[in-house]
Formats: C-alpha cells, sequence, structure tokens
C-alpha cells in the first residue's frame, strides 16, 4: 500500500533522524519561518506570530491524518538538534505522485544535511510505491536547484506568475524525478 500514514516512518541517515511532525515542533519552526533570508523563495513571507506558526502546523497534522502528506522535523543524531524540516505533500494514490519540499535554518545551510534529508525522503517514497515526485522552486533559488540536480531531478517547465508574494506575481520552476 503506497504510504500507509497511520505508522509513518523515522528515516535515519549517518548524522540525521527525520521524524513525523508533532505539535510541539511549532517552536523550532517559529525561528526558520521568521528568517527572511530562510524565507526568501517561499510563497509567503516571513512569519513572526507563534500563533500563525502554531496554526500552520496543525494544517499538516490535519493533512497527514488525512493520508495527504508526510511531514517530518530533521535533527541532527549527534546532540538532537533542530535543523530543519522536509515533506512529502500532494500524495495521489492513483497516479503514484507526491510533491517533495525542505526547509532548512541558516545554520545548517553548507552542512549538506538538505541532501542527506532528501535523499532519505526520496527513498522512502520510492519504498513507499510512489513512481514520481515533483519539487517547485522560485526562480532564482539556485541553492535549491542545486540540490534537486544532485539528487536527479530534471527541470520540467517554467510555471509563470505562479506566486504572488508581497504584491508581486513570482515565477517558479518545475523539477521531477521518476522513481
Amino acid at each position: 500500500m503506497i504510504l500507509e500514514t497511520k505508522r509513518l516512518a523515522i528515516l535515519e541517515t549517518d548524522r540525521l533522524r527525520l521524524r513525523p511532525l508533532v505539535e510541539a515542533d511549532a517552536a523550532d519552526l517559529l525561528p526558520l519561518m521568521d528568517d527572511p533570508e530562510v524565507m526568501a523563495y517561499w510563497d509567503c513571507p516571513e512569519i513572526d506570530d507563534p500563533d500563525l506558526v502554531a496554526e500552520i502546523v496543525r494544517a499538516e497534522l490535519a493533512e497527514m491524518r488525512a493520508g495527504r502528506a508526510v511531514y517530518w522535523s530533521i535533527r541532527t543524531l549527534s546532540e538532537g538538534a533542530f535543523v530543519g524540516c522536509c515533506d512529502l505533500s500532494e500524495i495521489d494514490r492513483r497516479h503514484k505522485r507526491a510533491e517533495i519540499g525542505f526547509m532548512l535554518g541558516r545554520g545548517a545551510w553548507g552542512e549538506g544535511y538538505a541532501l542527506e534529508a532528501t535523499q532519505a525522503v526520496v527513498g522512502f517514497a520510492a519504498a513507499s510505491g510512489l513512481r514520481r515526485l515533483a519539487a517547485r522552486t522560485h526562480v532564482g533559488n539556485r541553492r535549491s536547484e542545486g540540490l534537486l540536480a544532485r539528487l536527479g531531478f530534471q527541470e520540467e517547465g517554467m510555471l509563470r506568475g505562479h506566486v504572488l508574494r508581497d504584491g508581486e506575481r513570482r515565477d517558479c520552476r518545475l523539477f521531477g524525478l521518476l522513481l
């Protein structure tokens, strides 16, 4: 069965543990979502309201319960330090596809954590029966585009004016990976 969400997996890599998101993770997500550099290429600007971040986490948990997504917090194995989150969302069991996403705090940039975590999520997706992953980046997000290329994703097109942020339309690139 594709992505049995009743028993969500804890994924481990050489340096990281990816644990399914829980409501308490909102406190760790707040500093990331309040950082303008972390949020520069997201669909919304930074968020400094802890209640709003908690509401976002609750909505993500509801998506998980409904089987439409899996969200993980990313922590180091050595110290248990929170470094970010990643997810499979828009899960479509009929067509065996989903969208992959990730967000890391600035302190974790350049450490290879994003690659390590997303490799684990891609492996989980393949083992769960998914056969296609999509990813979307805002134009100019070279770090994410480079990471997706290292994972084997191919650019598939441009979504012109796809996101309205700060009163301006932003273009997004669409990437895909067949598993």
